[in-house]
């Protein structure tokens, strides 16, 4: 019998366990909590995609909410499931909360795309409109104004309307984006968003001020009046402002104070540089600086843009740290900031010169952040700092970045020109390249030093150093057939042909040996070695064979071998492949045909290839004029970004083109706008309080018979409550106790002489009284009343005073 209760407890308890084990699983499914978590929602095999339009039409909210939750994950995966539209459509007006919220979720993805289902439930929206719950409120306007159907443009204006003016300001935020909406829907409504928006700018709440701005500048961009009488609150309101709706705001004040506010000035007025900066323009800009400390990079760019656009120069300088900061955040902020950097450098390089450890190029780098540093470090290059600099750019020589070594070499020119204390260092650097095995380094490293020669020689200076250029040329030249990069040998045949009959006198103080005429002897021999291979060699480099041979022919013409090899080069070019070679050619050997006969052949004269053909011909000083003083500029890649009308914070920024959704800000007005307009009753003065008029005059009599009724000040203006302004009596305020209950006295002694006279003025009239009544005595209590009233009187002024005191400390 024992084994038999044992078994019956045994069974039982087990199903009690399974039983309280599906019912804590049944109420948990809601919290997430079981087996799996809500990353069940997203393991959607086919089977159960067939059974969420079963479960959409099924009567169980739990089932219906686990259908909706699946539909979200497939959404949030990209997977298109607007087939059920129709059925989460029947569901919107659920009385179960969660499944309410799923299903606008699902509406706003799809309503765009359905709008004629979604105009099935209208009506819904419209009762949700007035749900007790803002976020049903909101949620329902959204859908609204997401519905693409001109038709009902009408009907979204009136619910921005109502929710305009909710008591919520989420929902409020919700009406200001549904402005955007509506305004894309149909222009027609224009008028009445403006108005919505002109309203809406009233509001107080940080939390929907944002998205006010945001449908400030999609609605009305140029209707920058409105904000005269909200300016000052904006400014003001900024720090409580979210973090995105912060970016939004600083963008439409800078449009604002560019247009509306007088521009600061810099005076001097002979003791030094004053400036001049209008009130407004500093709440702006003392209203943003805390946000500098912001965790957000949209929000400390903004602020940078602002204090970069109006600031004064002396406070520019602040957008430097926080900037720097972003560096470290993540690679993809440091992509961003690094171009508003370079654009800043333009005018404010100098402050970035002591934080140039910043802009190290690291191995991990991208290679637009690595060009991007590049160029930073060659803008804050200084002599106290170029040393440091030297040795990074020659390590990054080395790099296996093609980029970054093209640009590290540009940077070792840039320093040798920009400061001369580091010219022997940066050619000795430079002429180590041409050594290097690499092609990348060679050509860079002769197209800078032909720009560094070209530069030298304009300026007319030799240098002390043991590089002076004719000496750079020289090594150049003897080089030739080892470098191979096009580029690179179109440089050196042009420095060779420009420079080769350069002053006998500077060619013998640089050791040179002299050719024929005073040309340098490598001038001839890199002709030669540039003929043989004219054929295997890239246009590019053809041409400056062309010319080269040209140019040495001018310089000597008497010379026979010289005017053989440019014969043969003329014709080489003359059944070129390259239009551009054959029409060089033949340009070049008509300017020559007035200085030497030696291009012609007894041959080609009896063909008729070189009769003379009438016209002008040139001189040898002539020729020469066109050919060695065509090209005296120096080609150099600029440093900076030069498109000025970029924005800073803008997307062109970064990508170096006009992109669609910058904004470009207005020049600065000289004088701006009255100052009057922005002028509001939050800047009054405030109005001191006072007692009120009507209890100083109420009689003495009336104030004596209502003595349990406690004294109550009354503001007249508009003064903080609880602060208290002594009225104006022509006497001294109150500064300590004794002069308090001195001028009490004074007052006591004053109400005294008063009631004598008053008493006086009775005994008259009582005599007069008495007189009429025969002599009729008064009761003998009266005198005993009369002066227990006095001390009534004398305790409770001692009590007023007390609370007059308590009020005004």
């Amino acid at each position: 019998m024992a084994g038999i209760n044992l078994n019956a407890i045994t069974e039982n308890a087990t199903r009690f366990g399974t039983r309280l084990q599906e019912t804590i699983s049944e109420h948990t499914r809601e919290l997430t909590i079981t087996r799996g978590g809500s990353s069940a929602y997203f393991d959607n095999p086919e089977e159960k995609l067939k059974q969420i339009r079963k479960q959409l039409d099924s009567t169980s909210d739990r089932e219906k909410l686990d259908a909706m939750k699946r539909l979200i994950a497939l959404i949030s995966k990209g997977r298109n499931v607007s087939e059920f539209f129709a059925q989460v459509v029947k569901n919107v007006a659920s009385h179960n909360l969660e499944i309410r919220k799923l299903v606008y979720i699902y509406l706003l993805r799809y309503a765009e795309h359905e709008p004629d289902l979604a105009l099935l439930s209208i009506n819904t929206f419209q009762k949700d409109l007035s749900d007790p719950n803002p976020l049903i409120r909101a949620m329902a306007l959204r859908v609204l104004s997401g519905i693409k159907v001109p038709m009902i443009g009408s009907i979204v204006v009136l619910a921005i309307k109502k929710c305009a003016s909710d008591i919520s300001p989420y929902v409020r935020k919700a009406a200001a984006l549904a402005v955007i909406q509506c305004n894309t829907l149909e222009a027609n409504h224009q008028p009445e968003l403006i108005e919505i928006i002109s309203k809406m700018l009233k509001d107080r709440s940080p939390l929907s001020i944002g998205s006010i701005a945001v449908a400030f500048e999609a609605v009305c961009p140029t209707r920058l009046d409105l904000l005269h009488q909200h300016y000052r609150r904006l400014c003001r309101t900024l720090v409580d402002v979210d973090e995105w709706g912060q970016a939004d705001l600083l963008a439409l004040l800078i449009r604002y104070a560019r247009t509306m506010l007088p521009r600061p000035l810099v005076a001097n007025d002979g003791t030094g540089e004053k400036e001049e900066v209008d009130s407004d323009v500093k709440l702006l800009l003392t209203s943003a600086e805390p946000l500098f400390q912001s965790l957000n990079p949209a929000v400390v760019l903004a602020v940078a843009r602002t204090f970069y656009y109006i600031a004064p120069p002396s406070e520019t300088g602040k957008i430097i740290p926080p900037l720097l900061r972003l560096l470290h955040i993540s690679p993809e902020i440091e992509r961003v900031v690094l171009p508003y950097l370079l654009m800043i450098s333009r005018t404010l390089g100098h402050l970035l010169v002591p934080s140039y450890t910043y802009f190290l190029v690291r191995a991990d780098d991208t290679s637009q952040v690595k060009k991007d540093k590049m160029r930073l470090l060659r803008a804050v290059i200084k002599p106290e700092n170029y040393h440091a600099l030297l040795g990074e750019f020659i390590q990054y020589s080395e790099d296996p970045d093609d980029e970054l070594v093209r640009e590290a070499v540009y940077a070792i020119g840039y320093c040798a020109r920009s400061v001369p204390e580091s010219t022997q260092t940066c050619l000795s650097a430079l002429m180590s390249f041409i050594q290097s095995k690499q092609d990348v380094i060679v050509g860079n490293a002769v197209i800078v030093l032909k720009q560094l020669v070209q530069s030298n020689m304009q300026r007319q200076q030799t240098s002390s150093t043991s590089y002076s250029p004719l000496s750079i040329i020289s090594r150049l030249a003897y080089r030739i057939d080892d470098v191979r990069n096009p580029k690179a040998r179109a440089c050196i045949i042009w420095l060779v042909g420009q420079y080769a009959g350069a002053g006998a006198t500077d060619q013998a103080e640089a050791g040179l040996q002299l050719g024929p005429e005073g040309i340098a002897s490598w001038g001839p021999d890199v002709l030669r070695k540039t003929t043989k291979s004219f054929m295997q060699e890239d246009p590019f480099v053809k041409l400056q064979i062309i010319t080269l041979a040209s140019k040495l022919l001018v310089l000597s013409p008497s010379d026979r071998t010289l005017g053989l090899l440019t014969r043969y080069v003329l014709s080489l070019a003359r059944y070129d492949l390259n239009f551009d070679v054959r029409d060089r050619g033949r340009m070049l050997g008509s300017l020559l045909n007035g200085v030497t006969t030696l291009l012609r052949s007894e041959d080609d004269e009896e063909e008729g290839e070189y009769e003379d053909q009438g016209g002008v011909v040139l001189r040898r000083e002539q020729v020469k004029l066109v050919l060695f003083e065509g090209k005296a500029g120096v080609s150099e890649e600029p440093l900076h970004l030069e498109d000025h009308h970029v924005l800073l914070g803008s997307l062109g920024a970064i990508t170096g083109k006009d992109m669609a959704g910058d904004v470009f800000l207005p020049d600065w007005l000289e004088q701006g706008v009255e100052s009057s307009l922005r002028d509001t009753e939050e800047d009054a003065p405030p109005v001191p309080l006072s007692l009120s008029s009507a209890q100083t005059s109420i009689p003495r009599s009336i104030a004596s018979s209502n003595r349990a009724t406690p004294i109550v000040l009354t503001p007249t203006g508009s003064s903080p409550a609880g602060s208290y302004t002594r009225p104006e009596t022509g006497k001294a305020p109150w500064t300590d106790l004794d002069s308090f209950y001195a001028e009490a006295n004074e007052e006591e002694e004053s109400e005294e002489e008063t009631d004598e006279d008053s008493e006086d003025e009775g005994d008259e009239e009582g005599g007069s009284h008495d007189e009429e009544h025969h002599g009729e005595a008064e009761p003998e209590e009266s005198g005993e009343e009369d002066s227990e009233s006095e001390e009534e009187e004398e305790e409770e002024r001692e009590g007023e005073g007390d609370n007059l005191l308590h009020t005004t400390h």
